[in-house]
C-alpha cells in the first residue's frame, strides 16, 4: 500500500471503528508526564539517589522547594484531567486540595519507605549496602510507587493511582494495584512476576519471592453477567508470612496466618492457622502442618537464614 492509502485506510478505521478510540473526548492524563511524576516522586523520597551531580546538605532545602513546585504543579494537572474524566463539578479546585494531601503525606511515606528498604537489606544476604538496595533492588521501585498511589486510590482520585502503578509495572515485571494494603517491612526477592491484587491485605514483615500470585479465586457477577467491582476478591497475608517461588493464593476469604511459609508451586484457595507450614508435594497434593510438630531435623537453622522448603 501507498502512504496515502494507509493514510485513508487509518483514518477510516478512526470513522468507523467505535470502543477504543478517543477523539473528541475529555482531555486524558498524559502517559509521558505521569511518567516523569513517578521518577520525581522517586527523588523526593530518596533525595540524592538518582541525581545527576552530587546533592550536598545545603542544597537540599533550595532543590526540595524547587522539585516540590513543579512536582504539585504537575500533578495539580493530571488529577484535574483525571476528575474531569469522571465529571467533577470543579475539577482544578479538587485537584489542588488532591495534590497537597498526597505531598503532605511524603514525609509518613518515606518513613515506611524505609522499612522496606531495611526489610530487603536483611533479607537478602546478597546485599552489600542500603545504597545498593536503592539503586538496583526493583522492589523498592515498585514498592515506593504503590505506597504512593495508594495515597492517591484512597482519595479517590481516577486513572492516575493505576498509571503510576503501571509505570512501576512495566520496569520491574511486578503488578501491585494501588488499591492493596500493604504493612511494614515489606521485601519481594528478585522481584519479577509477582501479581497482588487490588483488595489483598499484606501484613508486616511479609517476604515474597518471585512469580507469586495474589489473586481472585472467582467473581460475583451481576443481572447482566458483569463482575461486581469493589467486592474482597483477594487474600490476607497476616505478619511474618514467608511466600516462596511460584505459590499461587487466591480468594478474598482465605488467609495466610501469622508466621507462616507458604512453599514453592503451592496452588492455595483456603485460609491457613498460624505458623503453618504449606508446601507441594506433586501430583496436586498439597500438605498443610503446624511448623510447631515438624522434626527438631527439618527446623530452620538459628542464623536467622530462611528455610527453603
Amino acid at each position: 500500500m501507498s502512504p496515502e492509502q494507509i493514510q485513508r485506510a487509518l483514518l477510516a478505521s478512526y470513522e468507523n471503528q467505535g470502543g477504543i478510540n478517543h477523539i473528541d473526548g475529555k482531555n486524558l492524563p498524559s502517559d509521558e508526564s505521569v511518567n516523569w511524576l513517578a521518577a520525581e516522586l522517586m527523588h523526593l523520597l530518596f533525595p540524592g539517589y538518582f541525581e545527576h551531580r552530587p546533592l550536598t546538605k545545603s542544597d537540599v532545602p533550595a532543590v526540595t522547594v524547587a522539585r516540590l513546585k513543579t512536582v504539585r504543579a504537575r500533578l495539580e494537572e493530571e488529577i484535574a484531567k483525571s476528575l474531569n474524566f469522571v465529571g467533577d463539578d470543579e475539577p482544578e479546585r479538587h485537584a489542588a486540595d488532591l495534590a497537597c494531601a498526597l505531598l503532605a503525606k511524603l514525609p509518613e511515606i518515606r518513613d515506611i519507605c524505609q522499612t522496606d528498604v531495611q526489610a530487603a537489606y536483611e533479607g537478602d544476604p546478597a546485599a552489600r549496602s542500603v545504597e545498593e538496595i536503592i539503586l538496583a533492588y526493583p522492589c523498592v521501585l515498585v514498592i515506593s510507587i504503590q505506597r504512593l498511589a495508594h495515597e492517591l486510590h484512597r482519595l479517590k482520585v481516577p486513572l492516575l493511582p493505576r498509571m503510576l502503578t503501571e509505570y512501576a509495572h512495566e520496569r520491574t515485571g511486578t503488578d501491585i494495584h494501588p488499591g492493596a494494603q500493604i504493612g511494614s517491612y515489606f521485601f519481594i526477592d528478585h522481584c519479577t512476576g509477582v501479581v497482588i491484587g487490588e483488595t489483598a491485605r499484606i501484613g508486616n514483615h511479609v517476604k515474597i519471592y518471585q512469580n507469586v500470585t495474589l489473586g481472585a479465586k472467582s467473581f460475583e457477577l451481576d443481572d447482566k453477567g458483569n463482575p461486581v467491582k469493589g467486592v474482597k476478591r483477594h487474600p490476607d497475608i497476616e505478619d511474618h508470612v514467608t511466600i516462596y517461588p511460584g505459590a499461587t493464593i487466591l480468594g478474598g476469604k482465605t488467609v495466610i496466618g501469622a508466621r507462616s511459609i507458604v512453599g514453592s508451586n503451592v496452588w492455595l484457595m483456603k485460609s491457613i492457622p498460624p505458623e503453618s507450614i504449606v508446601y507441594y508435594e506433586g501430583e496436586g497434593t498439597t500438605v498443610v502442618k503446624n511448623q510447631k510438630s515438624r522434626k527438631t531435623s527439618a527446623a530452620p537453622p538459628n542464623d536467622g537464614d530462611d528455610w527453603m522448603i
